[in-house]
């Protein structure tokens, strides 16, 4: 018997849960981001009330969202947010891990969306380097950049735990085990 587990909250935690988002601070400095946001899950019904409810305070009234549908499985029109609907497009030419939010009041904010099954670790750092004013990196360089980092950190952790497991100094800096060998030494070489 095989089980497949869905490692995405189910709708009723996804919209009783507050939103992980990252934002920049007020500052002159305009970056290609304005922050990021970690959902819990891949159902943008669910997940966007939450989302527009923790960026009313600062932004003010978000009235449309656009995606790449690559990254949702279901993308609705409009979704009900605090007695308003809130309009949702898809775009196959905007960036997969970049989500769009509009309003009236404030303009246009830009968040990378970090899919809901990064681990904690992960979602930290690209929360910490989305939120940096100014930046210049783009939502799809960031998550690459955390593909190819969190994948040297887990290589890392690999070959130091071959080292010790090893022997340690029995193993190339390459990673890879090195024959042992044991000098012979006669008793007439030590004076």
């Amino acid at each position: 018997m095989t089980t497949t587990l869905d490692r995405t909250a189910p709708r009723d935690l996804a919209t009783q849960l507050p939103a992980r988002l990252s934002l920049t601070p007020k500052t002159t400095l305009a970056g290609q981001l304005d922050g990021a946001w970690w959902p819990y899950s891949r159902d943008l019904e669910a997940e966007l009330p939450p989302l527009a409810a923790a960026l009313q305070e600062p932004w003010g009234r978000v009235t449309r969202v656009t995606v790449n549908p690559m990254r949702w499985p279901g993308v609705p029109r409009t979704v009900a947010v605090d007695g308003h609907k809130m309009h949702v497009g898809w775009f196959t030419e905007q960036d997969p891990d970049k989500l769009i939010l509009l309003s009236y009041t404030v303009g246009r904010w830009d968040l990378l969306v970090i899919p809901p099954e990064t681990a904690p670790a992960a979602a930290a750092r690209l929360m910490a380097a989305a939120a940096i004013p100014g930046s210049v990196l783009t939502a799809g360089v960031l998550m690459a950049n955390e593909a190819v980092s969190g994948r040297g950190i887990r290589d890392a952790l690999r070959r130091e735990a071959t080292w010790e497991g090893e022997g340690g100094a029995c193993m190339s800096p390459f990673g890879t085990p090195m024959g042992r060998s044991v000098l012979s030494l006669s008793g007439s070489t030590w004076r």
